[in-house]
């Protein structure tokens, strides 16, 4: 199995902000095949040290989460949405 984990620190560090990068994030269940899991998470404490929305996914296989990447849904809408959204984002992937 492989996790993939992306933390998304927003440009605009508001509540609706956070909700709609949440909503496109949880739009990809049901859509992007490959995916095992998906969660997506709001920061609650907002520390100087916060980062805004975590997604946590889980794939089958490496082949599987290369896929993810190039998906139609998840390359050419979701991940494009969310690169505008944030100022920055850090990403772990990670077999177990």
């Amino acid at each position: 199995m492989v996790t993939h984990i992306v933390l998304f620190k927003l440009k605009e560090r508001t509540a609706e902000a956070a909700r709609q990068g949440q909503e496109k994030l949880l739009s990809m269940k049901g859509r992007v095949e490959m995916l095992r899991h998906l969660e997506v998470g709001l920061d609650s404490v907002h520390s100087a040290r916060s980062w805004d929305i975590a997604l946590y996914t889980t794939f089958d296989s490496l082949e599987d989460l290369q896929a993810y990447q190039v998906h139609p849904y998840h390359g050419g809408e979701v991940a494009p949405f969310m690169r505008e959204l944030s100022e920055a984002v850090a990403v772990v992937d990670y077999e177990s």
